[in-house]
């Protein structure tokens, strides 16, 4: 199952335990079963402190549990943790283990401190990556508190479950049986949702900071150069960001970041963090820029926050990037992550044998219906304009494919559904005036990004696009 140089890389990692792990699978005579017992079995085989018991009972089949002697900790995988997952496996192995997460020991004592009963259920694909962040939070939590459990399910291999529930997007998150959120949610924010009072002391926290020198808004690759250039300059500076890593999290793979040749969006963002953890920098995270209060001339700026807090500086640093643009018709809010998504790589295993549009004919757009042409029974790329803007190595490789139709002069103008998923969507030929409808069940909405400006409006100047001048 594991190749030599990963069981390498695990024996290296599993000699930092400190306590002995039981993993107890649940498995039945199928394939999937045989090739979980084969992952569990090369795990064994690389550390004597783990040990596996095959004769589990849990309803899902195949699944195990991690846990220690003496130790209250219900964590489990129902599926085959691989993919972008097998770091939440090696992460999970490490914590039950006994190896400190690399987290504050606040956060450490606030997960602690939570009372009650979270039983915790995430369902996420091999492809995803924005899952790991969803399942290594969760499996920390249930490692810390005795009353949180947690199960990762893969919904590609649990299908009835994605069908009952009615998933089409992942990570999809349950707490006691409910819907607690979809997409990618950090240890902090999950924390923050669940513990009600969090957000009111970290605005009482933040509302407290004496002056910055230099406040970045924004943590991706901009904020974080902006904010290692003016610490290194023995400047005071934070960073304010909704999200480190920002919109770099959400990209799959990075291949024109000069000196590395290929890397993953999350890497980078962890990457990033890291290097900027490097310097005395101070780095809020979970705010979310409400308004922007220029000062007079040799005054201080304010930048208030949706949170209710308030940070003032002598410099303010705008680098809060942009976001997936949306189509703006009748039904995509309404199906959203019921049928409509953005993200090909991670919910494109869902749509498994079904019919699906992807709405751009730019380089995303067509990279994205390659990439599901080989996953879904037929693809229906829309482009507005009257040719496909994609590079022509990536538009050979789309005529080229068997089940992919491609319409241009096409204007998406509603998204239709039976009430609870997508069934189709309706098109305008711009060309004839045509009003057509292509029955289908998924739409991946490729074109292109939109500042985070909204926010600056009245403040600083802006062109019509929202970009800052």
């Amino acid at each position: 199952m594991l190749d030599a140089n990963l069981k390498a890389q695990l024996k290296s990692y599993l000699e930092r335990v400190t306590r002995p792990i039981e993993i107890v699978a649940s498995l039945d005579d199928g394939a999937k079963s045989q090739e979980m017992l084969a992952l569990l079995n090369d795990v064994i085989s690389v550390s004597k402190d783990v040990t596996l018991n095959d004769s589990g009972t849990d309803a899902r089949t195949p699944s195990f549990s991690l846990s220690s002697p003496g130790h209250d900790i219900s964590l489990r995988f129902a599926g085959i943790p691989m993919g972008h997952e097998f770091t939440s496996l090696v992460l999970a192995l490490l914590q039950v283990g006994g190896y400190p997460p690399k987290v504050s020991a606040e956060t450490i004592e606030q997960v602690r401190a939570l009372q009650g009963e979270f039983h915790f259920e995430t369902y996420f694909s091999q492809s995803c990556q924005n899952c790991p962040d969803v399942v290594q939070a969760l499996n920390l939590m249930a490692v810390l508190n005795p009353g949180i459990k947690h199960v990762a399910i893969d919904g590609a291999l649990f299908k009835d479950e994605v069908t009952d529930r009615k998933i089409m997007s992942v990570p999809s998150i349950y707490l006691n049986g409910e819907l607690f959120g979809q997409g990618r949610m950090g240890l902090e924010e999950i924390l923050a949702r669940i513990d009600t009072g969090a957000g009111a002391r970290q605005a009482e926290k933040l509302n407290a900071k004496q002056a910055f020198d230099v406040l970045v808004v924004g943590g991706g690759p901009a904020g974080s150069a902006a904010a290692v250039y003016a610490a290194r300059k023995g400047i005071r500076t934070g960073v304010a960001a909704e999200r480190f890593g920002g919109q770099v999290l959400d990209t799959m793979a990075i291949e024109n970041f000069i000196s590395v040749q290929h890397t993953e969006g999350p890497k980078l963002a962890v990457a990033l963090e890291e290097h900027v953890k490097q310097y005395e920098v101070d780095i809020m995270n979970l705010q979310r820029a409400d308004t922007l209060i220029p000062g007079a001339a040799g005054e201080l700026h304010e930048v208030k926050f949706a949170s209710g807090a308030s940070l003032k500086a002598k410099t303010v640093i705008l680098a809060t990037g942009a976001r997936w643009r949306e189509m703006n018709v009748p039904g995509e809010q309404q199906y959203r992550n019921k049928g409509v998504a953005y993200c090909p790589h991670c919910d494109g295993p869902l749509f498994k044998g079904k019919r699906v549009a992807v709405i751009g004919g730019g380089n995303s757009g067509v990279e994205a219906a390659i990439d599901l042409a080989g996953i879904v029974s037929h693809v229906t790329l829309l482009e507005f304009d009257v040719q496909l803007r994609a590079d022509a190595v990536l538009q050979r490789k789309l005529h080229s494919l068997p089940n992919v139709t491609v319409l241009t002069s096409a204007q998406t103008t509603e998204v239709t559904g039976d009430g609870q998923k997508v069934n189709g969507l309706r098109y305008k030929n711009r060309t004839t005036g045509e009003e057509i409808t292509v029955p289908l069940e998924g739409i991946f909405v490729q074109i292109g990004l939109l500042p985070n400006s909204e926010w600056l409006k009245g403040a600083i100047e802006l062109s019509p696009r929202g970009e800052i001048v």
